[in-house]
C-alpha cells in the first residue's frame, strides 16, 4: 500500500510530547483509569478479572450492546469495534473501493480520510469548503462531484478542522443524493455528542439510511484516546461482512482491556460529556476575547460543536514558520497546510490548561510579529 507522509502526525511527532502547551489538542481533557472505575462501584473488581486473551473479532458483547445505545435503529451485531477511527477509515475504504472507483471527500479534512481512499485505488475528488463562504456546504457543487463510478461519499460532522456543524435539513439533503446515487454514506461522526448546543445534534447517518456507515471513536468527545477504540456502525449485513473480511488481515481484534474500560465510558457518557462540555463552554469565551484583543493577527468563524476550531492567520507571511517558532516558544498550534489551508490554524479548547496557554501564546506574539 502506497500512502504519503501523514503531515498532522509527523508534525505531532515532532513537538507533542515535548512542548509545553497543548493549544491545538483535537481531543477533550482526559482522565485516569482509576476516574474511570469510579464511574461503577464494581468497576474495579471486573477490571481486575478481565481476561487478557483474545476478544471476540467484531468487539466484546458488552462494548457492541453499550455502542448501539448511542443509536436510534441499530442492534449490538451491526457494530464493528476498531482499534481506533483510524483502522475504521482504513477498512471501510480498502473494503468498498477498487482500482478505477471513485471517492468524494469533504474538505478540509483529517488526511486520512483522502489519503486512505486513494491508498485503496480510488481517485478522489474533494467537495470543498472554504473560509470565505463562511464554510458553507454547497449542494449543486456535491451534485457535480457525482460521477458514475463513485462510489464511496465521506463526510465529517461535526467537522475537524473547523468546528463547524451542518444543519439537519443539509444533511438529510446529503443522504438523500447518495441515496439517489447509489452511494455509501460514510459519515465520520467522532465529534458527536459535543455539540456546543446539544439540541443541534444531528442523527447518525447509519439511523438515516441503512446502506450508511456511521464511524465513532472514544478519543475525541469523550476524551479517552489512550483507549485507543473506535468502532464503524451499519446495517448492511453484506457490508459488515466485508469489512470483518479485511479486519481478519489487521487486528483481528480489539484490546480486552481496552473494550472493558471503553464499555464503562459508554455506559456513564453522560458524566464524561457534561464535563468537557463545560470546559468548552468556559474555554471559547477566553478564545473570543483572545482574539478580538488580535483581531490583526487573527479572525475565525466561531466553531458549534467539539473542541476545535481553524482561524486565519492575518498579516503573517509564512504560517509554518510561524507555528515553529511558537512552539519554540512552548506553545504548540498547528498549522493550516496539513490541511492544504496554509493560512490557518487549528486551536483546541477541550483542555483545562487553556488560559495558561493562551497567556503563553500572547507573550509570545509581539516577537513573531515580523514573520
Amino acid at each position: 500500500m502506497d500512502v504519503r507522509p501523514f503531515r498532522i502526525e509527523r508534525y505531532y511527532a515532532r513537538y507533542e510530547f515535548t512542548t509545553r502547551y497543548m493549544l491545538s489538542s483535537s481531543d477533550c481533557e482526559s482522565r485516569t483509569i482509576a476516574d474511570l472505575l469510579e464511574l461503577e462501584p464494581d468497576a474495579h473488581a471486573r477490571l481486575l478479572r478481565t481476561w487478557c486473551g483474545y476478544t471476540e473479532s467484531p468487539g466484546a458483547p458488552e462494548l457492541r450492546e453499550a455502542i448501539a445505545t448511542l443509536y436510534e435503529h441499530v442492534d449490538p451485531e451491526e457494530v464493528i469495534v476498531t482499534s481506533c477511527a483510524e483502522e475504521g477509515i482504513l477498512l471501510l475504504y480498502h473494503a468498498l473501493l477498487r482500482n478505477g472507483d471513485h471517492a468524494i471527500v469533504e474538505t478540509p479534512c483529517y488526511e486520512s480520510a483522502l489519503e486512505l481512499a486513494r491508498s485503496a485505488g480510488a481517485e478522489v475528488s474533494q467537495w470543498h469548503r472554504r473560509y470565505d463562504d463562511g464554510w458553507a456546504h454547497d449542494l449543486l457543487a456535491l451534485e457535480g462531484l457525482v460521477r458514475p463510478e463513485t462510489r464511496v461519499l465521506y463526510v465529517n460532522q461535526p467537522h475537524n478542522p473547523t468546528g463547524t456543524l451542518m444543519d439537519r435539513a443539509m444533511f438529510e439533503r446529503v443522504a438523500e443524493l447518495a441515496r439517489a446515487h447509489r452511494l455509501v454514506l460514510f459519515s465520520d461522526e467522532v465529534y458527536r455528542e459535543l455539540e456546543h448546543d446539544p439540541g443541534d445534534r444531528l442523527p447518525a447517518a447509519c439511523d438515516l439510511d441503512e446502506r450508511a456507515v456511521s464511524l465513532g471513536s472514544i478519543s475525541k468527545s469523550y476524551g479517552l484516546p489512550g483507549l485507543r477504540l473506535g468502532w464503524l456502525v451499519t446495517r448492511d449485513a453484506a457490508r459488515r461482512e466485508a469489512i470483518m473480511r479485511l479486519k481478519d488481515y489487521t487486528t483481528i481484534c480489539a484490546s480486552a482491556p481496552s473494550e472493558v474500560l471503553t464499555a464503562l465510558a459508554l455506559r456513564n457518557r453522560h458524566v464524561l460529556l457534561e464535563r468537557n462540555r463545560a470546559l468548552v463552554h468556559r474555554n471559547l469565551p477566553q478564545l473570543d476575547d483572545f482574539f478580538e484583543r488580535h483581531a490583526e493577527t487573527f479572525e475565525w468563524i466561531r466553531p458549534t460543536a467539539g473542541p476545535i476550531g481553524f482561524p486565519r492567520v492575518r498579516g503573517v507571511g509564512d504560517v509554518d514558520r510561524f507555528c515553529e517558532r511558537l512552539a519554540g516558544a512552548g506553545v504548540l498550534l498547528l498549522p493550516g497546510s496539513v490541511y492544504d489551508e496554509p493560512a490557518h490554524v487549528r486551536v483546541g479548547f477541550g483542555r483545562a490548561s487553556l488560559p495558561e496557554a493562551l497567556a503563553a501564546l500572547e507573550s509570545a506574539l509581539p516577537a513573531l510579529a515580523a514573520i
